[in-house]
């Protein structure tokens, strides 16, 4: 990937895919770091903006984490607004965003940045795709919650054990006489 340096204004940097030269290739990304409690509707405005100003197709807002994404955000990661494509993102679901978009940008190199807008089926294809994705994001959170639970109990289930196992006088047994065991044997027969 190719990344620019910080820009002085209109959005943090620019991000493209580089061909095998190293060179960036089109379409590339506005890419708009927030850090602040909430993104907001102007937040999305100014990005189109800047987007149209440098004549890029793409925008990012790439949230610190989820939390910072409106339900509005987080049920429309990738949209389309003013001729500028959208994506709504957090800085740790991003790279997962890029692999999902990766062959719809190749797409929108060779056939154009309205590739996506003549095909509207694929681009809400999409979009509900980063949705679910975020959903298996969440349940996987919830998985890896549970197994560390899990795993918490069963040590802490196994130091109780050990300890009763190690604070129990061992009972001594008589040791059985040979003679014994034989005669519970033939009296079995």
């Amino acid at each position: 990937m190719y990344a620019s340096e910080k820009l002085s204004k209109n959005g943090d940097y620019l991000l493209a895919f580089r061909d095998p030269s190293g060179a960036p290739l089109e379409p590339r990304f506005l890419i708009d770091n927030k850090d602040k409690a909430a993104i907001t509707e102007s937040d999305v405005k100014k990005l189109i903006r800047d987007a149209k100003e440098r004549h890029v197709p793409i925008g990012v807002i790439a949230a610190r984490d989820e939390t910072q994404l409106r339900q509005v955000d987080r049920d429309c990661r990738w949209s389309q607004e003013d001729g500028i494509w959208i994506l709504r993102t957090t800085r740790g679901w991003f790279r997962r965003d890029l692999d999902v978009l990766h062959r719809f940008l190749e797409r929108m190199r060779t056939e154009g940045a309205d590739f996506l807008q003549k095909n509207a089926a694929m681009s809400e294809e999409v979009r509900r795709t980063l949705v679910d994705l975020d959903e298996v994001d969440k349940e996987l959170k919830k998985a890896a919650k549970a197994i560390d639970a899990a795993a918490g109990m069963t040590g802490k289930y196994r130091l109780r054990l050990t300890s009763l196992c190690d604070n129990t006088e061992a009972q001594k047994k008589p040791p059985q006489r040979q003679q014994d065991v034989s005669s519970i044997k033939q009296a079995g027969d």
